[in-house]
């Protein structure tokens, strides 16, 4: 076989060459094709396509047929851009499905067989052979048939191939593949299976599982973390509990939510109109972290103290509607925050331990809309900040009066202040700044002298606003 262009290198590693480079010239030529690959894709697949639709016969082992299937982590690029005059587009399109078609029509034909090994995880190695009137060549290694494997894409992998035009060496791997392909007891024919897997990739779905795929793609990880609290609910007896079953289903959702952000973000604003119940919500909140063995202290202002007062069993009151639930949560006013002396109901002030309290219940929290007020600070500083790590849950019906600064300042308090603490979880960079250029987007809407378009507003605020609001 006559040499190929630049043979003398012997290493594909897909950073100086690419296996894809190689085998396009090796079967530009070749008449026979026999690979061995623990993965195939239709990616893979398109980037010799031209070459392979040509070749007389091809013979392929692989490792499972549902991994056709599969965009294994190898094939998921990310987003890739070309400036062009209209702007920013796509580098790539999605043709998955024409792709998958053009495919399996190459798997129909009469020259391409397909056998996977019989037992799981069982085959490992990757080798390509081609034969042609010329010679033969082979490259073992490393590269599973994937785009990525094969060296394209935007990540290519870094792998490690030895190319080979040593006709005895390629004698014997042909040899050691034949033997294999012609054991029964190792491998079958998959060729139906593997066609019966491009169809499905293939297929034309209904607008409706198109847009149920959507939403479950988008909603999964909360999905997950909602089933989580609801084993969790299960296991603890929470939906056994009177407050629980006193809730409308509506108050039910908005509970399993506040849990859920409780336990993601450390914190949560319960904002619901008034008449909604969110004394009756946050109850059932505060018995699922009680039954999880978390200590409770509520702060309502001085004027809601009776109301509050009502469901510990400590107080044994008469009109207590869950005193099975034996509520033991600890309760002081706000204005008790500015006192270190005296008694507030039972707790003697003086000696009271602000800082041991695994959630914090703050009713009508746009009291704390100030962050420089001596109130806040202490709250901040004395109950949050010290001691054990706080949840924060806030009710309020207006949490926000003059501006967006509302809002920012009883964020801080389920943060403890910093300013990052959203980076991660929601891909908000600073807090403060989010919320200025908020607020700046919403007075410019509100100036407009035109009908207001509640959508342009929407857009102008940002998606990394409305997923901190969410």
């Amino acid at each position: 076989m006559a040499q190929l262009d630049g043979a003398t290198r012997h290493i594909l590693d897909n950073r100086t060459r690419t296996v894809a480079g190689y085998l396009r010239q090796a079967l530009a030529r070749a008449d026979d094709f026999r690979f061995v690959s623990a993965y195939f894709t239709i990616h893979g697949y398109a980037l010799l396509a031209d070459r392979l639709e040509r070749v007389g016969r091809t013979r392929f082992l692989f490792g499972t047929p549902s991994s056709v299937e599969d965009l294994d982590p190898g094939e998921q690029e990310p987003k890739a851009f070309a400036l062009s005059e209209g702007g920013l587009e796509p580098r790539h399109v999605l043709a998955q499905k024409a792709l998958a078609r053009r495919c399996a029509q190459w798997v129909r034909k009469n020259t391409v067989e397909i056998r996977a090994v019989s037992r799981a995880n069982f085959l490992h190695g990757k080798m390509y052979l081609t034969t042609s009137s010329h010679g033969q060549s082979g490259v073992v290694g490393s590269s599973n048939f994937t785009r990525r494997g094969l060296g394209e894409g935007n990540q290519p992998n870094l792998e490690i191939n030895l190319a080979t035009e040593d006709q005895e060496t390629v004698n014997e791997l042909r040899e050691w593949f034949d033997r294999l392909w012609e054991d029964d007891k190792y491998t079958r024919d998959v060729k139906q299976q593997v066609l019966a897997a491009l169809a499905h990739i293939g297929n034309d779905y209904a607008p409706a599982a198109v847009y149920y795929k959507t939403l479950y793609e988008i909603f999964h990880q909360e999905l997950a973390a909602r089933q989580a609290g609801d084993d969790s609910a299960t296991t603890t007896g929470f939906k056994d509990s009177q407050v629980w079953n006193a809730l409308y289903q509506f108050q039910q959702d908005g509970a399993m939510s506040v849990i859920d952000k409780l336990r993601d973000h450390n914190g949560c604003i319960l904002a619901d109109s008034v008449g909604l119940g969110k004394t009756y919500t946050a109850l059932a909140v505060i018995k699922y972290f009680e039954l999880c063995n978390e200590r409770v202290l509520v702060l309502c202002p001085r004027k809601l103290h009776d109301n509050w007062s009502l469901y510990p069993a400590s107080n044994g009151h008469r009109q207590n509607p869950f005193q099975e639930d034996r509520f033991g949560y600890t309760l002081l006013a706000h204005t008790d925050l500015s006192r270190s002396s005296g008694r507030s109901g039972d707790v003697d002030l003086a000696n009271f331990n602000w800082s041991n309290y695994d959630l914090l219940v703050i009713d009508e929290s746009h009291n704390f809309r100030n962050d420089g007020s001596r109130r806040y600070q202490r709250l901040l500083e004395d109950v949050i900040r010290t001691g054990k790590k706080t949840r924060v849950l806030m009710l309020s019906a207006t949490p926000v009066n003059i501006s967006l600064v509302d809002l920012r300042n009883q964020i801080y308090l389920m943060t403890e202040g910093q300013e990052k603490a959203f980076q991660n979880s929601l891909g908000v960079g600073s807090i403060r700044t989010l919320m200025a250029r908020a607020q700046k987007a919403f007075k410019q809407w509100e100036q407009q002298q035109e009908r207001r378009d509640k959508a342009q507003l929407l857009d102008q605020l940002g998606a990394d606003f409305l997923r901190l609001l969410n």
